[in-house]
């Protein structure tokens, strides 16, 4: 696979589990996933993933309050950081 393919580590709290984020492509449209850590790195080598850099989870963060704090139907492009709610 040509298109690169993100991790995000979200949690590895449970006990011998990694709980993250994958994207392929854009790191904004991710699905949750969980993993041993064994599954865990096999599926991150398999797939040749590229972690997060902080700059890209700020990016991400930012994309989901922009969905979160959005006016239903009119998507993330009528939310106004500009403009208090």
């Amino acid at each position: 696979m040509d298109t690169p393919c993100y991790v995000r580590v979200t949690s590895r709290e449970r006990q011998g589990f990694v709980e993250f984020n994958f994207s392929i492509g854009d790191p904004t449209l991710f699905l949750e996933m969980i993993l041993t850590e064994r599954a865990f790195d096999e599926f991150c080598k398999t797939n040749r993933v590229k972690f997060l850099t902080p700059e890209q989870e700020d990016m991400v963060d930012r994309n989901e309050a922009v969905w979160h704090d959005s006016v239903a139907g009119q998507g993330p492009e009528a939310y106004d950081e500009s403009e208090p709610n």
